[in-house]
């Protein structure tokens, strides 16, 4: 609560609950039944649900604030648009609350559920929270409300619960229902259709409880499967519990069993290692697109995992950066027990990416009858230089600059290597957050063998909505610009910078 003095009201945040009166906290109904003035959200032409759960409770002589929206999922000739009409309306709310605050009158806006759980009340807390005590009062949000009428635990132990808007685009929401245990989607209506989908994407809706008005006196729910998609209304959610996953998960996660191995009948399946590109769908191959539509298993660093599409009957498996040899045994294990599993690694997998952690992993007897293959795609290299032009084409070599499997001594003996063969150097790895002196140290390591005038290619998130892409010097190379998602290309002497781009004679005089 910011400082109050006496001449000014105080400001209070009320959640009333999803819509029992009697959910309401002693505290928001003191606050209420003291309040000055009690101001609430309205859509157009219709009657105020929070007002509706806490009306009982309003003093005699109260003043009552009604913020009708001016749109709500309707358009709008606003020359701002929707979110133009909205800002507009919440700037015009807030100066009729304030007018109430400066008053010294007590203003409370009651909200439903929670006050910071997708409600209204955010708005206002932004424009006066600043200016006037403010003061906010936690309420029971809807989805507590549904899980507690279909008696459904929503998560366990260690189990993650997500709550996620169903505005989402339809694939990312897929990807997201099948990445966490527990689940709550909001904001159905018009997007229930799309939501529907998703979760059979996901491999959840057999589980999912579609819930209605939860503690409102019309509450109902059935399963998603029965809902008619024609008449969601506003008050309604759905209820994934993390019970519909985990015995799925326990199945699919297990390492083999020692009926697996007397199984004759069950072969071992091929493991495919894929390269998703740098970026773009459309770097994409289509064998690589072929092989993730029929694989069972999506086996890989989690932002790679994140890129694959979901669809009913995948299974994403997704882990963290530096566990390579770990996540190429457990994609072999599933192989070895019939499943077909592809490992996905970004770009090409053969360029630093997974393949050499699942040949040397496979090199363990047990995985000897499992096949691999792997299944190529785009560079970053490729990309950058395509970006560029044409400087590798020529002879050129490419490394990493992290020494987390090499010690920097033999980084530095390849550098210098390099630089004396006059080869273009791709250069991976050059910084990260915990790597920030390695750049500066390869650049003076290359200046010891080539011109400052060497042309140096510096592309970042090349592909994607943030790329850069910078054409300097070795000289004038500044090691404090260069982070991980960059990638560099250090020029021979004969490397060009022309109208046309950046080019590597194919001839050497």
């Amino acid at each position: 609560m910011s400082t109050s003095t006496s001449a000014i009201g105080h400001f209070a945040g009320v959640g009333v609950g999803p819509g029992d009166p009697e959910l309401i906290t002693r505290k928001a109904a003191r606050l209420i039944g003291d309040a000055d003035v009690i101001a609430y959200h309205a859509a157009r032409g219709r009657q105020s649900n929070a007002r509706r759960i806490a009306a009982e409770l309003f003093p005699a002589d109260v003043l009552e604030e009604e913020l009708t929206y001016p749109v709500t999922t309707g358009t709008t000739d606003h020359p701002g648009g929707y979110a133009g009409v909205l800002a507009e309306f919440y700037e015009q709310s807030a100066d009729r609350l304030a007018a109430h605050l400066v008053a010294g009158r007590n203003v409370v806006l009651l909200s439903e559920g929670d006050p910071l759980f997708y409600g209204s009340y955010m708005y206002m807390h932004d424009r006066l929270a600043d200016r006037f005590p403010t003061e906010i009062v936690p309420g029971v949000p809807a989805f507590l409300a549904a899980t507690a009428a279909t008696a459904s635990p929503l998560v366990r132990q260690t189990d993650v619960l997500t709550v996620l808007p169903g505005t989402l685009p339809e694939p990312e929401l897929a990807r997201r229902l099948a990445d966490t245990d527990g689940a709550i989607i909001m904001k159905l209506g018009r997007t229930f259709p799309a939501v529907r989908r998703a979760l059979a994407a996901a491999g959840r809706l057999e589980h999912a409880l579609y819930v209605e008005r939860a503690s409102m006196p019309e509450e109902r729910w059935i399963p998603v499967t029965e809902a008619d998609e024609a008449s969601v209304p506003y008050f309604s959610l759905i209820v994934v519990t993390g019970d519909s996953l985990n015995g799925r998960r326990s199945r699919e996660t297990s390492g083999p069993t020692a009926a697996d191995s007397q199984a004759a009948e069950v072969d071992p399946a091929e493991l495919l290692v894929v390269g998703l590109g740098p970026g773009p769908d459309g770097w994409l191959t289509p064998e690589v697109s072929a092989a993730l539509a029929e694989v069972d298993h999506v086996v890989g660093y989690a932002p790679y995992v994140n890129r694959v599409p979901q669809r009913e009957g995948l299974t994403r498996h997704a882990s963290g950066n530096t566990v390579e040899l770990d996540r190429a045994a457990f994609a072999l294990d599933l192989a070895r027990r019939g499943q077909k599993v592809a490992v996905v690694s970004g770009g090409d997998p053969g360029v630093f990416g997974m393949a050499a952690a699942v040949f040397e992993a496979a090199e363990d007897p047990a995985y000897a009858d499992v096949r691999v293959r792997v299944l190529p795609g785009v560079s970053a290299v490729q990309a950058v230089a395509a970006r560029a032009g044409a400087p590798v084409g020529a002879d050129f070599a490419v490394m990493s600059l992290s020494d987390r499997l090499k010690p920097w001594e033999v980084v530095e003996k390849r550098l210098r290597a390099v630089a004396e063969a006059d080869l273009v150097l791709a250069i991976y790895n050059p910084a990260s957050r915990s790597r920030t002196e390695q750049v500066a140290t390869a650049r003076q390591v290359l200046l010891e063998h080539k011109s400052p005038e060497t042309v140096v290619v510096v592309g970042r998130d090349v592909g994607r909505a943030e790329e850069a892409l910078t054409v300097s010097t070795l000289g004038e190379l500044d090691p404090i610009t260069i982070d991980m998602k960059c990638l560099l290309i250090v020029g021979a002497s004969s490397t060009r910078v022309s109208s046309a781009g950046v080019w590597t004679p194919r001839f050497v005089r």
